[in-house]
């Protein structure tokens, strides 16, 4: 234990100028959310509970105007409703694409969740592919050592296109980069000069927070993503949000609930409050987990492990990619890790199938709101080369207490 606290604190001083920066970014964004509270005056009366249909929730109204104004954008939607992050893209993808439209993928294969809802792998009943959208792709996550002729080259063979997604996050490849905005920014201006009628829209989940701005202002169309990942700020019980242009929004609520009713109905649970404060929380909470995935890469970086970022790497979501190589190890891992946890600590996660993925998948995290990827978690597939995504923590002290236990009882070496 002793040997476990003395690299973790060696790795600690290492990070110091890393960590100068994370803190810079954090106060950024808190001052965003801050003024976003304060222009539209949230005060008690918005924490009220409504019930059936929800007319007219100021509520509601107000949190989804909150939201637009920290994103930087004309609009955003904010719904319980929508179960997970991959509901939320889905409601933005269905609500903007017909029959006949062409979507392309920029950044390669989407994330697992993402193959059915397109219908990547061939059929699947109620896909976009099922529904006469035309889907392909091509892999520019390599965007930052590609030159404008290079990028525009390899948009212009798959123009014209209804769409073009990109997904920011890694998703569970040890090779691919996270994209930064500024590089989803450099591929939304070759789009619009090749395909000027074309939405460009980003799945942002695990990059709220990250950097000081977000993609839809800085020219992307539209962007979707989770409650319970870092926007949520670990409060948010479910949820996603929709944000970008209005009329887009507005079609994708249409999607969620039905033309004729939009987002003029659906009731918050009596959330608005854990929402409201959730999303206030968000940046500190995202800049924890941001320090917390630096200091398991550069602690285990010294152990032996194959670490993706390294440790004092800039960072563009919470996500930390720790290849182990074998499945016994990534199974260890994830136990010892879930015993290091606020909520059953008690339980040796199995690995299993999921609902979406195409692997066996073991899951370690017992946080207080299910699948919250916000506390500490790590999660990986059960397939070469056995790498778990470890992300998030409510609180740094957490994240570093469960590495000292890593390092205790792993056969990490």
């Amino acid at each position: 234990m002793a040997d476990a606290l003395k690299l973790i604190l060696q790795a600690e001083r290492e990070l110091a100028a890393s960590f100068e920066e994370v803190d810079r970014i954090a106060l950024e964004n808190q001052e965003r959310v801050l003024s976003a509270f304060r222009k539209n005056r949230i005060c008690e009366e918005h924490f009220a509970e409504r019930t059936g249909y929800g007319i007219d929730d100021y509520g509601r109204e107000v949190i989804d105007q909150v939201f637009a104004d920290v994103f930087a954008c004309e609009a955003a939607c904010v719904r319980m409703q929508m179960v997970s992050g991959t509901h939320a893209i889905a409601c933005a993808l269905f609500g903007n694409l017909r029959p006949g439209d062409k979507m392309v993928s920029l950044t390669g294969k989407p994330y697992d969740t993402l193959n059915k809802v397109i219908g990547a792998n061939g059929y699947s009943s109620g896909s976009l592919r099922d529904l006469g959208v035309n889907y392909v792709e091509v892999d520019l996550t390599a965007v930052d050592t590609m030159t404008d002729s290079q990028l525009s080259e390899a948009i212009a063979r798959l123009a014209p296109a209804k769409l073009f997604h990109i997904q920011k996050s890694r998703g569970y490849s040890t090779s691919r980069p996270t994209l930064s905005n500024t590089a989803i920014a450099r591929l939304g201006k070759l789009v619009r000069e090749i395909d000027k009628e074309a939405l460009v829209f980003v799945d942002n989940c695990y990059g709220e927070f990250v950097e000081e701005a977000e993609p839809v202002s800085m020219g992307a169309d539209l962007m979707a993503g989770s409650l319970i990942k870092n926007p949520g700020g670990g409060l948010a019980l479910t949820g996603g949000y929709v944000a970008g242009r209005r009329e887009l929004v507005d079609n994708a609520l249409i999607r969620l609930t039905a033309p004729g009713i939009g987002g003029h109905l659906g009731v918050t649970f009596n959330q608005n409050r854990l929402v409201l404060q959730g999303l206030f929380l968000a940046p500190s909470v995202v800049s924890g987990a941001v320090k917390g995935a630096m200091l398991f890469a550069q602690a285990l970086a010294k152990v032996g492990l194959k670490v993706d970022p390294a440790g004092p790497a800039r960072r563009y979501d919470i996500i930390q990619a720790i290849e182990f190589g074998k499945r016994e190890a990534l199974i260890d891992f994830c136990r010892v890790l879930q015993s290091y946890s606020p909520v059953n600590a008690h339980v040796a996660p199995e690995p299993s199938e999921m609902p979406g993925y195409e692997d066996q998948v073991i899951m370690a995290g017992g946080s207080f709101i299910e699948g919250a990827t916000i506390e500490l978690s790590a999660d990986g597939p059960l397939r070469e080369p056995f790498a778990a995504y470890l992300q998030g923590g409510l609180s740094y002290l957490h994240v570093k207490t469960a590495l000292r236990g890593v390092l205790s009882n792993c056969k990490v070496d």
